[in-house]
């Protein structure tokens, strides 16, 4: 499974693992409400969700002042606001499938943008189902294997109840199925393991590469616009990024 993950599909793309920390803190801020409207409160200790979603946010190194900030908000007596998920699919230049994640709180809005992304720049937006075929959900937690032992870290991460396991330039990858994912995480967590990543995702079961300059600069420039989107939470897609 090596190389089929969101981290190699797009770093290159993204640049830098935390190059928009301000967009995943609007993204766990949208999770924590959700969690506290549907899960009972404002208390992480007494709602399994909402604690479930702040593990994740600290795996994405969300500074805890962040997080306690969102709790004091609602434990003051604030409202949660009202966000849905919903996940579009289409393609993009060359039939690249791309799934694009949202939580919205104006989903006519959402939807437009999506729309308008997927035209602008060579792709085009389809029906529900129309390329999640050729994704599996895995929960991914990358760790980075500078200093440490690739077969230690393999026999421990499978130990902790991962699937799969796999090392390239230097990145560790630990694969789960996604209801073990959380306590996955938690077990390595407690193994003193710190994490570049730690997520469920939409993982490729096969890629495609991109034809022609034009394709390529609209296929960037789309993954830019969508993830740039506040209601944009993922974008997964199949493109197989190559050297130049």
């Amino acid at each position: 499974m090596s190389g089929h993950s969101k981290w190699h599909n797009i770093q290159k793309t993204k640049g830098a693992a935390d190059a928009k920390k301000a967009k995943i803190f609007t993204k766990y801020a949208r999770e924590m409400a959700i969690a506290i409207k549907d899960g009972g409160g404002a208390d992480p200790a007494s709602n399994s969700k909402l604690s479930a979603v702040i593990s994740r946010a600290k795996s994405e190194n969300v500074p805890n002042d962040n997080i306690n900030r969102i709790l004091q908000k609602y434990q003051s007596g604030a409202a949660a606001e009202s966000y849905e998920h919903v996940t579009y699919e289409g393609y993009g230049p060359c039939g690249i499938a791309v799934i694009v994640e949202t939580l919205t709180d104006n989903r006519n809005r959402t939807v437009a943008d999506v729309r308008h992304y997927f035209d602008k720049y060579g792709g085009n937006m389809g029906t529900s189902g129309c390329v999640s075929w050729q994704f599996s959900q895995k929960g991914v937690i990358v760790i980075d294997g500078e200093d440490l032992d690739e077969d230690a870290v393999m026999m421990e991460a499978l130990d902790a109840g991962a699937e799969d396991f796999s090392a390239e330039e230097g990145i560790f990858e630990v694969y789960t199925d996604p209801d073990s994912f959380d306590e996955v995480r938690e077990k390595l967590k407690e193994m003193g393991y710190e994490f570049m990543g730690a997520q469920v995702q939409m993982v490729p079961q096969n890629y495609i590469t991109i034809s022609g300059e034009d394709n390529l600069k609209n296929m960037q420039k789309m993954l830019e616009v969508m993830e740039a989107n506040d209601d944009i939470q993922n974008v997964w897609h199949n493109w197989e990024e190559t050297e130049n």
